[in-house]
């Protein structure tokens, strides 16, 4: 999910309830709320919470998970994991925190963490707090001894990352955060797709999954193809370009910009119009 502002950076939670609405629209059957693309580390604790609790109201017939240990000290930490539990939300999501070149630390910390809450739990290689990759083995591990229910992996490499997660995850699910290896990801046993093009795009990611799980893979790899060419036209001006998209696809109140005071160029206003211009020629978005 972004996170949409008024021209004075706060937060415009009309348009973000209508956002929430044309997600569920899009088909897709996951929202992640308090997340990276929604600039969570910009956000104060009561803001994530008033989100968190907006998107619950939205969700329609999707689940909803968001994260829930942005804050820096422990007991602000299990506060918050108090609070975003609270708010109705499906899952819960820990971030590595820095964690990733001590695992025994990160599995301490994440299954400790983890008993301030009934709900499933997931992690998240967040590159907000690094270190923050972990390897295969860690990843076990923490399917084994904290009950983790998958994970959203930032390695954005198939060997040496995905695959050995992959290896490891036992009965959770590896979700990707990369594009140019989704395709082969899911191949390998990866599931669904966490990254700023679902932000602007699900219609595209519900239609690889349907099309992969149905075992067609021409069209699963011409959707792949689609998303590609999606994650090409926003990859640049995180996450600006995105949130310029989603406006372009209807929700005009869903301004380009954020508060790290990221600006879009006329260029590339004009490079994500002729991207939306084919897509809406394709059928592939409104």
């Amino acid at each position: 999910m972004l996170t949409p502002y008024n021209d004075d950076l706060t937060i415009n939670y009309d348009v973000y309830e209508e956002y929430a609405d044309w997600q569920v629209e899009q088909g897709v059957e996951h929202l992640f709320c308090v997340c990276g693309s929604s600039e969570m580390v910009n956000l104060t604790l009561e803001e994530r919470v008033k989100l968190a609790e907006l998107t619950v109201k939205h969700k329609g017939n999707t689940t909803v998970v968001a994260t829930a240990n942005v804050e820096p000290s422990w007991f602000a930490q299990v506060e918050e994991v108090k609070r975003i539990t609270a708010t109705g939300v499906d899952g819960i999501v820990f971030t590595t925190k820095g964690f990733g070149k001590d695992p025994d630390r990160l599995v301490n910390y994440i299954g400790e963490l983890k008993a301030y809450t009934d709900l499933p739990v997931f992690c998240y290689e967040f590159p907000g707090f690094q270190p923050h990759l972990i390897s295969g083995e860690t990843y076990g591990r923490l399917v084994k001894e904290c009950g983790i229910y998958g994970i959203k992996d930032c390695t954005c490499l198939l060997e040496g990352g995905i695959k050995d997660k992959i290896e490891n995850k036992g009965n959770s699910c590896l979700i990707q955060a990369n594009m140019p290896f989704l395709f082969d990801a899911y191949k390998l046993g990866a599931r669904g797709v966490m990254a700023t093009p679902t932000s602007c795009g699900g219609a595209f990611f519900q239609r690889f999954h349907e099309a992969f799980v149905s075992g067609d893979m021409a069209l699963a790899e011409k959707r792949y193809n689609e998303i590609t060419l999606l994650d090409n036209a926003i990859d640049n001006g995180f996450n600006c370009s995105a949130k310029y998209l989603v406006q372009l696809q209807g929700v005009e109140g869903m301004k380009a910009i954020n508060r790290g005071g990221q600006q879009l160029s006329a260029g590339r206003l004009r490079s994500i119009q002729s991207f939306h211009s084919w897509a809406v020629a394709e059928g592939l978005m409104k």
